[in-house]
C-alpha cells in the first residue's frame, strides 16, 4: 500500500513538471510599447503640419482681405471727395508718377493747377472768416503761399484792381499762422514795404497797389475777394 502511493505521487509530479516546461512564454511588452509610441509620434507630426498649414492660409487670406479693403476704401474716398465737392468735372494731365498706381493729376474744372495744388477765385466778396468757410465748403482752404514762384503763378490770373484774402492771420501778438498749420517762415514772406503796420489788422490780403503783388495786413471784417487752394486729386 505504501509503495503505490509513492508511484502515483511521482507520476503526478512528472506531469506537473512537464506542463510547466512546455508553457508558452509571456508576450514581449516592449514591442507593444514601441509600436504605440510610433503611432502617437506620427499623429503628432501630422497635427503640427496641419496647424502650420492652416496658419499660413489664414495669414495669406487676411493679407488679401486687407489689401482689397484698402483699395476699396481708397476708391470710395475718391468718389466721396468728388461727390462732396460737387464738381462738374475734373481736368487731368498725365504725369511722371511719383505715387504708386497714380497716373493722372487732376484739378476741378475752372481751377488753376500749379505744382501739387489747385487754385480757385470765388466771385463773391466776403470777410476773412466767410471766405475761409466758402473755400472749406469746396474741400479747400484760403491760399497758403509756399514760394514766390507759386505766388507769381497765381497772381497772373488775378485782377490788379482787387485785393484777395489769403490763409494767413494773426490770432494775437503778431503770431502769424497759416490755415493749414504750415509753419510761418519769415524768410519766405512777401510783405509790401512798411507792412504789416497795424496790430488791429489781423488778416492778410495779396494786392497790387503799386508795381508788384505783395501782402498787406487788413481788418478781418472787411469784404474782399479771395483765393482758395486745395491739393490735386491723383488718379
Amino acid at each position: 500500500m505504501y509503495s503505490e502511493n509513492i508511484y502515483i505521487n511521482t507520476n503526478l509530479k512528472n506531469k506537473f513538471d512537464s506542463s510547466d516546461i512546455k508553457a508558452d512564454p509571456p508576450p514581449d511588452p516592449q514591442k507593444k510599447t514601441t509600436s504605440h509610441e510610433s503611432c502617437h509620434g506620427f499623429f503628432r507630426v501630422l497635427l503640427t503640419s496641419s496647424t502650420i498649414y492652416f496658419l499660413l492660409l489664414t495669414i495669406l487670406f487676411s493679407t488679401a482681405v486687407i489689401t482689397l479693403f484698402k483699395k476699396y476704401s481708397q476708391l470710395l474716398e475718391e468718389k466721396a471727395i468728388r461727390k462732396e465737392l460737387n464738381y462738374t468735372g475734373l481736368e487731368c494731365t498725365k504725369q511722371h508718377s511719383f505715387l504708386k498706381d497714380k497716373v493722372w493729376s487732376c484739378c476741378p474744372k475752372d481751377w488753376k493747377p500749379f505744382s501739387s495744388h489747385c487754385y480757385f477765385i470765388p466771385t463773391a466778396w466776403a470777410n476773412w472768416s466767410e471766405s475761409e468757410e466758402k473755400c472749406s465748403s469746396m474741400g479747400a482752404h484760403l491760399m497758403v503761399v509756399h514760394s514766390k514762384e507759386e505766388q507769381d503763378s497765381i497772381t497772373k490770373i488775378l485782377n490788379v484792381h482787387d485785393a484777395y484774402f489769403i490763409g494767413l492771420s494773426d490770432p494775437g501778438h503778431r503770431q502769424w499762422r497759416w490755415v493749414d498749420q504750415t509753419p510761418y517762415n519769415e524768410s519766405a514772406t512777401f510783405w509790401h514795404p512798411g507792412e504789416p503796420n497795424n496790430d488791429k489788422e489781423q488778416c492778410v490780403i495779396v494786392s497790387h497797389p503799386r508795381s508788384s503783388w505783395g501782402w498787406n495786413d487788413t481788418p478781418c471784417s472787411v469784404k474782399q475777394k479771395s483765393v482758395c487752394q486745395m491739393k490735386k486729386i491723383y488718379l
